[in-house]
């Protein structure tokens, strides 16, 4: 059932004012496929590639690492732990006066990136590159797999989709849903999305040792494995 509707921002204005100023930043920073590909579509709608001459990039995880590439970009780095805790951890210059454009989701996302980079020094432009928002009204025929016992596992890969989630299982299957969802696997993609889990399911089931889709999808089917032994 999908729990994340993708959309352009509110205003396209920030971003497209940093993209204009884009010569003067250090840094581009992009934590999510999304982020890449709404701000490579305005970089080529209100600037040029070219403006990115000077200007390193980091991305978080492989899959935004593979997007990038496809816009015929390559990160300068990357770092060991796909979460935006490692980018902050691992990032290999200090980062006192540095100048750094993070374009990201308009609303929900995380703030540690972002605070931990100014207490050190760094100058951090957030702008709005996309949002993510709940769709109005759960998918029919997930709800009906629901209810009829064919679902066997449910996956998340956000905390965003967590909420969502449970949002939409309210709406579909009322006060029964928790009931309904008590007889399925809960997995997540990572400690935060586990932290959410915990906080509105009250579970993990399976959770991925390495934080990404790939890393969700080997910890099912290790978790599939040992369940049929």
């Amino acid at each position: 059932m999908p729990a994340l509707e993708i959309r352009p921002p509110t205003s396209w204005q920030p971003l497209d004012a940093a993209i204009a100023d884009l010569k003067t930043y250090d840094w581009l920073i992009l934590t999510s496929a999304n982020a890449v590909h709404y701000f490579c579509q305005r970089l080529a709608t209100v600037g040029h590639p070219a403006d990115l001459q000077g200007v390193k990039l980091a991305v978080v995880g492989k899959k935004t690492a593979r997007v990038l590439q496809q816009q015929g970009l390559e990160a300068n780095f990357i770092p060991p732990d796909f979460v935006a805790d490692a980018l902050v951890a691992d990032f290999p210059e200090p980062v006192t006066g540095l100048k750094i454009l993070f374009p990201r989701v308009e609303s929900g996302g995380r703030e540690v990136l972002v605070k931990e980079m100014t207490a050190a020094g760094a100058t951090v432009i957030e702008v709005a590159a996309y949002e993510s928002g709940c769709p109005t009204a759960p998918d029919a025929t997930a709800i009906a797999a629901l209810q009829s016992g064919h679902v066997h596992i449910i996956t998340f890969a956000s905390s965003k989709t967590v909420r969502h989630t449970c949002h939409l299982l309210q709406q579909g299957l009322g006060d029964q849903w928790a009931q309904v969802v008590a007889t399925v696997a809960i997995a997540s993609i990572g400690p935060k999305t586990s932290d959410t889990c915990h906080e509105l399911l009250g579970r993990v089931d399976i959770a991925a040792t390495e934080y990404t889709l790939e890393g969700l999808t080997e910890a099912i089917a290790q978790w599939v494995s040992a369940s049929s032994a």
